[in-house]
């Protein structure tokens, strides 16, 4: 369980992070569909982009393997949790920003599941201070269930 300390630090990183945003027309960037594949910082790797999901934080987790695939699948919880919902499936990104470093942060989406609100829902993820109010409800409610980073692993997550 993390306590209030490390995620602030980390909240304080994200934040940063956000500030160096250079805010793209969306018009200008064209949107992604294609698959994905999930980094180990919770970014997601799409036709060449390196994509970071709007208005949450992917705190670093613990690394754990799945043995009962092969190959084996190590990564930290959080990456491995948004890799199980997204399993084969086509990733829609509407880009929102172009970061910096040529990196995009945008509003992806799997099936008819929104990523970041489910990362959040989930516990896996951190509202920004400028998401959504929506975005700050999901992730109170995931505090208040203690799933994901909040306590209880979800979705069978942790079992080796």
């Amino acid at each position: 369980m993390m306590n209030g300390n490390p995620v602030r630090i980390m909240l304080a990183i994200a934040i940063a992070g956000v500030m160096s945003l250079h805010w793209a027309d969306a018009r200008a960037q064209p949107s992604l569909s294609s698959f994905a594949f999930v980094q180990q910082d919770g970014t997601l790797r799409i036709s060449g982009y390196t994509v970071h999901l709007y208005g949450i934080f992917i705190p670093p987790t613990e690394q754990i393997c799945y043995t009962f695939v092969r190959p084996i699948s190590c990564n930290t919880r959080a990456a491995l949790a948004l890799n199980f919902k997204i399993s084969g499936d086509f990733v829609r990104c509407a880009p929102v920003a172009t970061n910096a470093d040529g990196s995009i942060t945008a509003n992806c989406s799997s099936g008819d599941t929104a990523l970041s609100e489910w990362m959040l829902q989930s516990g896996w993820a951190i509202a920004l201070p400028d998401a959504p109010i929506q975005y700050v409800a999901l992730e109170r409610i995931a505090r208040s269930k203690g799933v994901g980073i909040w306590g209880i692993p979800v979705d069978g997550l942790g079992r080796r």
